[in-house]
Order: C-alpha cells, then structure tokens, then sequence
C-alpha cells in the first residue's frame, strides 16, 4: 500500500496532468478504437497487452508489442477513437477540483501521449482554463523522456520545483523525476506507480488535501 505524504508548506504554482486516466475514464473509448485495429489488420493482440503500456506515443508501444507498420495501424486507431470519443467520462469531482486549484491562482497544463486532434475536443468539453497542452504533435520526446514536461514548463514560464505532474501510469512517475517536478499518482487510474513509492491521491478531490490550494469551492467558477 502506497503511503501519503504530507503536503509542502509551499505549494508549487503550476499543475499539470495527464489526460487518459486522471482527467478522464477514457478506456471504453481505447478498447473500440484498439478492437478496430485488430479487426482491419487482422491482428491477434489483446487490448490488455496494449494498456500495459499507456502513457507511452502509440509508436513506443507499437514497438514493444512487437509490431510494425505502427503509422497505419495509429490512422485506424485515430479515425476510431475520433468516432467513439462519447464513450469518455470525466472522473467523479475532478473538474470542481481544477477549478479550485485556478481559484487558489494556480496555472493548469496538459502532458498527454494522445495526439491534439484527439486530445483537443476532450479538454475542450471539461471546460477548464488550461494554460498550456502538450502532447506528441510538440516535437521532442514522449514519455517517460521528460521533454513534455519541460516544454510545458517552459511554456509557462515556471520552475520545475514550482510545479507537480499528476498522473497514473510508472512512465508519468518516470517523466516527471526525469523533469525535476514532483510526482503525485491518481490512484483513481489505470495503472500501478513504480518506486520509490510516490505521493497517492485516492479521488481527484485528495489533491485538495494533498496540495492546500484551499478549501473545496461550491458549484463552477467559469
């Protein structure tokens, strides 16, 4: 069982977060999209062995599957994931929470392997005031390189000991230590961190209590 640790006296000025996983319950939305693949490249791959391996560019995980001609099997796995992008559902409080951390005057960023034409419609529908979204279309290395983080940082003109990087798979936790930035894992998500043991959040409202932005605000701040 992973231990909680105490908040800093100082909280830092930035949040960043991954996507799948932390701000939404996107796996229905991969389990069609990955079944399509299969079904159009009559490939035998469960989408179990594919969800080991979340977090990293689909290319990376192509690779470690052991498969090639990853550039077509991605434009199926797009195209499909496009059209069943209403089977994604935000996590249970986690918008309320953003809010708070911009109501306490925190800056809100986006470091996620899925690519922006499938990331941008998802963000847009949770409706929160993200500073900075940066995903493969960047340039620079996906995770677990820390280059995402960085350029996120750089983009908000913020210190890496200033900022803290919620995810929920070990490559996130990776990322970030990589990057310099403090590490809390959503244990909420799809995955396991790795060690040494990092700062959990059982629900999306514990980073509340984890972080000290403030007290839990009622209703929505947009």
């Amino acid at each position: 069982m992973s231990t909680l640790l105490p908040p800093s006296p100082l909280p830092p000025k930035a949040l960043l977060l991954d996507l799948d996983g932390v701000l939404l319950d996107t796996r229905p939305v991969m389990e069609r999209a990955w079944q399509q693949v299969l079904s159009v490249h009559g490939l035998d791959v469960p989408f179990e062995e594919y969800e080991r391996h979340l977090g990293r560019p689909f290319a990376d995980i192509m690779e470690r599957l052991g498969l090639t001609e990853s550039e077509r099997f991605h434009r199926t796995y797009d195209e499909a994931s496009i059209a069943a992008s209403h089977h994604a559902r935000e996590f249970d409080g986690v918008v309320q929470v953003l809010h708070n951390f911009v109501a306490a005057g925190w800056l809100l960023g986006i470091v996620t392997s899925k690519l922006l034409e499938r990331a941008a419609p998802l963000l847009t529908n949770l409706g929160c005031p993200f500073s900075t979204v940066r995903t493969p279309n960047g340039g620079g290395r996906g995770k677990p390189a820390p280059d995402p983080i960085l350029l996120a940082l750089t983009d908000l003109g913020v210190d890496p000991a200033d900022t803290v990087y919620v995810g929920d798979m070990a490559v996130d936790q990776e990322a970030a230590r990589r990057a310099g930035v403090p590490y809390v894992h959503a244990g909420w998500g799809y995955g396991s961190p790795g060690a040494p043991s990092p700062m959990v959040a059982e629900t999306p409202k514990d980073l509340l209590r984890l972080l000290s932005p403030g007290p839990l605000l009622e209703g929505s701040l947009l």
